[in-house]
């Protein structure tokens, strides 16, 4: 496929892009809604629900820079339509898997497809459109779909489970997936980097356990005990793997990810907002879904079209993020849009058993709408930090920072809402209270245990369920004012660290007198040259200095 052609498909090229970045973001969200049907189905437990959401995530977080890789070293093309095939075929087996632990192992499995998927849009678009303000565009519509996707996923799968059994939520992403596939191989050109240095395989390892290893810990911790042996030795592994990690990709000569980069305050600001972004919206669906459900008595269509309005708020964020972003600069906007989060989270934790929903309809538009504020210039910052050739590891690192925030943020605010619902509702007291063990511990898990009970039990199972609600909503409270905290913390980081504006002097003045980089990034922007035409043309060496190295 020539140049000329290449340019004239753009268009479609991204609209492909986008449907299979839906289907990856969708998978991220649609299963909360189905968290009640799963605990009453294939009783799962509490800690088995944040892996039955975490465990897709963790798997897509720490392969996503080894998917960027292989699209850079083998075609990116190929890598989008192998990684959709292996989604599909998780997804298949996903659908009529059996018991909790077996579809947390298909979930893994489509977590290492989605790896392959998202890297490659990302990349795949960098390469096609050649124009900044084109890219910046079309960035600005591959973040909002995928903030559409995550937005919408309680609502379709409400509507799913309406009319269907748990394993549509899985089954309905197949014949998308073979959609993709099709029109993949038909409008999208073959890329790949020349000369892409081999792969890192112990990096890719260390990165791999160390992050499992941190994610286990926090999400068994509340169950097993902060201090129990198993939980120190997984926290311990953690920071070994994740030391080892970052010491040996300063080292080897050909890193998965060059941590350097970090030292260019536009990519490593940008990869802490959107991180943090991620933390709060992932946590805050993972509760909200439980709460109108659990507590409000919404059923699952009826809970996900209330979670609706997020996705609206996002693309409206979005839209107004490019013309804000030319007008005010990255910095003002991203911490703009990190703030309203903080204050839509902080809006939630005022929620109690009888606030209904207006509470969670001000939080969803008020953080959606900063979520997709915030989304597209980070984006933007980061894609532009990296030279193009390098698309497919910028991409990886743009979305390993949302993957790991929203797991992240499922485990440590999960974990302490569970922490505090469990000191509240403690398992011997309801034994006493005339309940069997294995109802007590059941109720004592989770609301969900607590509700299910509470339907069994006749009159007293009102003022059992009533009791739980109360705990519950008290542990979303303090866990979301935690998430309210991260998201004020990212907005703080993008204050001081991110770039007024993607823009930077030319390198031949932007050398001090001794002829290290010097203020590579104007504060006010008016120094007139591209930082991406500017970076386009040179190494990654040469970009590590025109960063700040």
């Amino acid at each position: 496929m020539n140049a000329d052609m290449i340019y004239k498909r753009r268009w479609l090229t991204l609209a492909v892009l986008c449907v299979s970045l839906l289907v990856v973001s969708l998978d991220n969200t649609i299963l909360n809604v189905a968290l009640p049907t799963l605990v009453e189905d294939l009783h799962a437990t509490a800690s088995q629900q944040q892996w039955l959401v975490d465990a897709y995530t963790l798997v897509f977080a720490s392969l996503l820079l080894t998917g960027g890789a292989l699209g850079d070293k083998f075609g990116r093309r190929g890598a989008l339509m192998i990684g959709l095939g292996i989604f599909g075929t998780g997804s298949l087996f996903a659908a009529f898997t059996t018991s909790a632990w077996s579809l947390i192992g298909t979930r893994a499995a489509m977590g290492i497809g989605g790896a392959l998927i998202m890297p490659a849009t990302l990349s795949i678009l960098t390469n096609t459109f050649t124009d900044p303000k084109e890219r910046t565009k079309a960035i600005g519509i591959w973040a909002g779909v995928s903030g559409l996707g995550v937005a919408i996923g309680p609502v379709l799968g409400g509507w799913l489970l309406h009319h269907f059994w748990w394993g549509s939520v899985f089954l309905i992403n197949v014949p998308v997936v073979i959609a993709g596939i099709v029109l993949g191989y038909l409008l999208i050109a073959p890329t790949k980097e020349a000369d892409a240095p081999p792969l890192d395989i112990v990096g890719t390892a260390m990165s791999f356990v160390g992050l499992a290893s941190l994610i286990y810990g926090i999400i068994e911790a509340p169950s097993r005990g902060w201090v129990s042996g198993s939980i120190l030795a997984a926290f311990g592994l953690a920071i070994v793997m994740i030391g080892s990690f970052v010491y040996w990709e300063l080292h080897t000569a050909n890193p998965v990810l060059d941590v350097r980069l970090f030292r260019n305050p536009r990519f490593s600001g940008a990869s802490i907002a959107i991180s943090l972004t991620f933390f709060a919206l992932f946590g805050s669906i993972f509760f909200i879904t439980q709460y109108l459900q659990f507590v409000l008595g919404y059923d699952a269509l009826a809970a996900g079209i209330r979670t609706a309005p997020v996705a609206l708020a996002i693309v409206l964020g979005a839209g107004v993020s490019a013309p804000l972003t030319n007008r005010l600069g990255s910095k003002i906007v991203v911490t703009a849009g990190l703030t309203s989060v903080g204050i839509g989270l902080f809006i939630l934790s005022l929620a109690n058993v009888d606030s209904g929903y207006t509470i969670v309809f001000a939080t969803l538009i008020i953080l959606g709408f900063g979520m997709g504020m915030a989304m597209t210039p980070a984006t933007d910052s980061i894609m532009g930090a990296v030279p193009p050739e390098k698309a497919g590891v910028g991409s990886a690192v743009n979305d390993t920072t949302r993957e790991l925030g929203g797991v992240l943020g499922v485990a440590i605010l999960g974990s302490i809402a569970a922490n505090s619902y469990h000191s509240n509702m403690p398992e011997a007291t309801l034994r006493s209270s005339g309940l069997p063990a294995a109802a007590a511990g059941a109720a004592h898990d989770s609301i969900g245990g607590a509700v299910s009970v509470a339907r069994q039990i006749g009159a007293a199972g009102q003022d059992l369920a009533h009791t739980a609600s109360i705990h519950y909503v008290t542990a979303m409270s303090t866990s979301v004012r935690i998430g309210a905290g991260f998201a004020v913390l990212g907005a703080l980081v993008a204050l001081i660290w991110l770039p007024a504006r993607a823009t930077a002097i030319a390198r031949s003045e932007s050398l001090d007198s001794d002829g290290d980089a010097d203020n590579a990034f104007g504060v006010d922007g008016d120094f007139g040259v591209d930082l991406d035409a500017e970076l386009a043309g040179v190494g990654a060496d040469e970009a590590s200095e025109l960063a700040g190295d």
